[in-house]
């Protein structure tokens, strides 16, 4: 999609600046680590039984490691190349915790660490048709980012969504050993699993919610996680526990920067807890959905800068 500068009430075509070396892109993305994934770095050009990994990362949210790939080549196979990488780590976990140990300033045991929800990212200017349809598997822990550069030093980062993927990749004729061995123990979380358990009156509540967060803006993805759904833009807004009977939303602020003036929200900053931020609700009925709203619009607004909200 091109892309213009307004100038003077004229539109301007910005350029494209492609990358001209790989480097380029893995340098972006390590100095920018958090910003882009959220995800905190570890290790560059990780290099263990002949494998060479690009960025190791660590997710803190899911408690899970994360290795980015970067190509200017589109020549590759995600599929085998994400689950050689996936392989190599289940099969070596403790030199994972290892160098995470030695390079970050936090201290990991294995019992840290939920493998399951490892994942590759692969961030590449562009992909070719076959490598987009290759990853149109509902349970694939690979996901692919398109990195685009242009001339007034504005970079952009897509990921690329499945379109509406129901077959699973254990499904595929031809699996190899390290796709089969990798889907034993990872694991890629849906929406629907954790509809699964809730109550008919608990799932229309959740859509009630989940209408009116997605209302807020145009850019808000939902992330399916092992324990919650997150609703992120840039970082997450929100995240909700569906429960039987219940649900939980964490409101991403930190203590004392909601304004709750009927405090409906309980301060977990001292406990441990799910989901991102310093406040909890249970909520079992749509009685106070828009106060709520009001709240994680809070979020939004702190964590989603770049972002628009859309005043309807």
């Amino acid at each position: 999609m091109p892309l213009f500068s307004i100038q003077k009430g004229r539109l301007r075509f910005i350029e494209e600046q492609p990358f001209r070396l790989e480097k380029d892109i893995h340098n972006l993305c390590e100095n920018n680590l958090a910003e882009i994934f959220d995800l905190e770095f570890v290790r560059s050009e990780f290099t263990l039984n002949n494998f060479r990994i690009d960025t190791l990362a660590f997710d803190t949210k899911s408690r899970s490691f994360v290795i980015i790939e970067y190509k200017r080549d589109r020549n590759f196979s995600v599929i085998d190349q994400g689950y050689a990488y996936l392989s190599l780590m289940l099969n070596n976990k403790a030199d994972f915790i290892l160098e995470y140990n030695e390079n970050c300033q936090n201290r990991l045991k294995r019992s840290d660490v939920d493998w399951s929800q490892s994942k590759v990212i692969f961030v590449s200017p562009s992909f070719t048709d076959y490598q987009r349809e290759a990853i149109n598997f509902k349970d694939l822990p690979i996901e692919l980012w398109e990195v685009k550069r242009y001339s007034n030093q504005t970079v952009n980062f897509i990921r690329l969504q499945t379109s509406g993927a129901t077959e699973s990749i254990k499904t595929i004729s031809k699996q190899t050993e390290a796709i089969e061995s990798v889907s034993k123990e990872i694991k890629v979380y849906a929406e629907d699993e954790h509809l699964s358990r809730a109550s008919e009156g608990i799932k229309e509540l959740y859509k009630k919610f989940k209408a009116a967060i997605l209302n807020l803006t145009d850019d808000i993805t939902l992330k399916p996680t092992k324990w919650y759904v997150g609703f992120i833009v840039k970082n997450n807004i929100a995240d909700i526990c569906i429960q039987k009977n219940a649900l939980k939303i964490w409101i991403n602020l930190r203590k004392g920067e909601l304004d709750d003036p009927k405090e409906v929200a309980r301060d977990v900053s001292t406990i441990g807890h799910w989901g991102s931020g310093d406040y909890e609700l249970q909520v079992g009925d749509d009685d106070n959905l828009e106060y709520i709203m009001s709240l994680i619009k809070q979020s939004y607004k702190k964590n989603a800068k770049g972002g628009k909200l859309i005043s309807r």
